[in-house]
């Protein structure tokens, strides 16, 4: 493949402010074509130029490519030009960095990468790269994301594929006339002159409105491993069959030791808890990226033997054991992260990050995330909630949903008992129960050092400048899932003093202070992937000598959003009690609502800094 004597290397003003002034990096061309040769065997060619504007962008060069024994790099080059286009230097393959893939949490993986290491030393400048892979395997075809991510424009982006086979491929197409995209034929596809887009806070998952074009072989190769994917029924099937049948034995001493730990459960999710909570003691979780395109699990057996595993080995070998004593499960593939991601019901392809395991509960499944030592037993929040996953049944694959942790089950309940001197100082007893979305049970608190707990609480109430924490207890209850913190703190100067009057917040321990940004031109729909529900309620002790002057009024706001009231209440005798309750509801708005959002959070900050006012008698 030769360089396009067309391809213009210099930079300027124009170029940036044509393809949108939010961009850090621009793609002048990027030419991808693939030769799908055979069912097992398939070669890319790229050809890719980017312009670089200063290193927030350093990364988008994405000069590199993964090899392993079934991927063969032919050929590899790039080259750097400076902002007038003149060239720095060139880079053949040998000149590429060439190291383990490595990730940080393998501890044995059979890819190795070749990248280019390039320091800039001035902005803007373009890197031009050039390269030739062969593949032995068919299972992934390369996706095409012309708009590749944020801060990122497009002049020109091309993609075809040349089947030379009889198979049959399958095609997804999303988003294309949205952005003007064009199809020249049967698997050619070309984009021209996308703007750079800059991400807006609380906007739908940028994959979910970019456009991409997904292929995927009907007839497909994993690593010596001739697979069947039409729908995904066919391709659950041709996983069970060849990944995961014969991955399940077990030594007898093991089998016994789990049937005698179980013997006095009377039900089948009593014997799963007892089954998840020996899993959890035993093994930890420790990447394992070999074995047939990294997706066949490792034997049970060796999982027990070595007491470590992936998510594959780990959720397999949980399967196993439940199979000794006759619990159901079914083994499951999932987009895991904190941002909520789905399979495509109507594309069936080699899709997914983690695995997972699924136990069918009546009409529901219970989900167990098998790599956490910590995760209550099928709770899922804020890692695997709310996606669909496929499930791998002898029978096939199953789309199915994970559970949704709705806004009422995600509560965070704080409670507090304040004694407020005339100083305008307090101390007080505070209890925190927090439950679905909002659990902190599997965060690891307790085993942090002790100075470290303290900065946390004194990060999370920094509001109160003089903060001392006096003394703290977890008690984290798995059963039930719900984290309590019972914690005692102090201030010397909480209040304010302005002459004879004492002016104090009475928010002290939940107070809102994130205000969403705000836009000139929103672009994007407004959504709340999780909602939540906080209940606060504390009581004051004034000291003698202390009187109420004034207290606000009671607050109700209703928005689509959610719900938000407070007050406070004068019991007399001294005493008085704050209430605050604040519900944000999960979904999905037109971006016409996002102003009405913000205004909405706003009016719950202004309350949550209001005053009361007592007298220093």
């Amino acid at each position: 493949m030769n360089l396009s004597a067309q391809t213009d290397f210099s930079s300027n003003i124009l170029e940036k402010a044509t393809i949108g002034k939010n961009a850090n990096a621009l793609v002048k061309t990027n030419d991808i074509k693939i030769y799908i040769q055979a069912y097992n065997k398939m070669l890319v060619k790229s050809h890719r130029t980017v312009t670089i504007y200063n290193d927030s962008g350093d990364y988008k060069g994405q000069a590199y490519e993964y090899y392993d024994e079934t991927t063969k790099i032919k050929s590899l080059e790039a080259t750097i030009y400076n902002a007038k286009g003149e060239k720095i230097k060139r880079f053949k393959e040998k000149d590429f960095n060439d190291v383990a893939a490595v990730d940080g949490i393998s501890i044995y993986n059979d890819n190795r990468i070749k990248y280019l290491k390039y320091a800039a030393v001035n902005y803007p400048y373009t890197i031009d790269y050039i390269s030739e892979v062969e593949h032995k395997m068919t299972a992934f075809i390369p996706t095409w994301s012309p708009l590749e991510e944020h801060y990122t424009g497009v002049l020109k982006s091309s993609y075809q594929i040349f089947n030379e086979t009889d198979v049959s491929l399958t095609v997804k197409e999303e988003h294309l006339e949205e952005y003007g995209i064009t199809k020249v034929g049967d698997y050619h596809y070309v984009a021209e002159n996308l703007l750079a887009i800059k991400p807006e806070a609380l906007s739908p998952e940028f994959y979910t409105y970019a456009p991409r074009v997904k292929v995927a072989m009907q007839t497909f190769d994993m690593m010596g491993v001739k697979g069947i994917n039409t729908n995904w029924e066919d391709f659950g099937k041709w996983m069970y069959d060849n990944l995961l049948i014969d991955t399940r034995a077990l030594p007898e001493s093991v089998k016994n030791e789990i049937i005698e730990l179980t013997k006095d459960a009377t039900t089948t999710i009593e014997k799963a808890k007892i089954v998840y909570n020996y899993l959890q003691n035993k093994t930890r979780y420790i990447s394992v990226q070999v074995g047939i395109g990294g997706w066949k699990p490792m034997l049970a057996e060796d999982v027990d033997r070595l007491s470590y595993g992936d998510c594959k080995g780990l959720s397999n070998y949980t399967k196993a054991l439940l199979d000794v004593v006759g619990v159901p499960s079914y083994y499951a593939v999932i987009y895991g992260g904190k941002n909520i991601r789905n399979f495509d019901s109507e594309f069936s392809a080699t899709e997914g990050n983690h695995a997972v395991l699924t136990i069918p509960d009546g009409d529901d499944y219970i989900w167990l995330e098998c790599t956490s030592q910590k995760a209550p037993f099928g709770h899922v929040a804020n890692f695997t909630d709310d996606r669909d996953a496929l499930v791998i049944t002898p029978d096939g694959g199953k789309i199915v949903h994970t559970r949704v942790y709705d806004a009422t089950e995600s509560l965070l309940k704080t409670t507090a008992d304040i004694n407020l001197n005339s100083n305008g100082g307090f101390t007080s007893e505070v209890v925190i129960k927090s439950y679905g979305s909002q659990y902190r049970g599997d965060e690891g608190l307790e085993n942090e050092l002790e100075k470290d707990q303290k900065l946390r609480f004194k990060d999370i109430w920094d509001n109160v400048n003089d903060l001392v924490v006096e003394s703290f207890q977890f008690t984290n209850n798995k059963n039930d899932v719900v984290f309590t913190e019972q914690v005692k703190v102090s201030a010397n100067t909480y209040a304010s003093k302005t002459g004879t009057r004492l002016l104090v917040v009475p928010n002290v321990f939940n107070k809102l202070t994130h205000i969403p940004p705000r836009y000139a031109k929103r672009t994007m729909p407004l959504e709340i992937d999780r909602g939540f529900l906080d209940e606060d309620e504390y009581v004051f002790h004034l000291e003698d000598g202390l009187k109420v002057e004034a207290l606000q009024a009671p607050i109700k706001l209703e928005t689509k959003f959610g719900t938000y009231t407070m007050s406070i209440e004068d019991l007399n005798n001294g005493t008085l009690r704050y209430k605050r309750r604040l519900q944000i509801d999960k979904g999905i708005y037109p971006k016409e609502d996002y102003e009405a959002y913000r205004d909405f959070w706003i009016n719950i900050s202004k309350y949550d800094n209001s005053k009361m006012v007592l007298l220093n008698q």
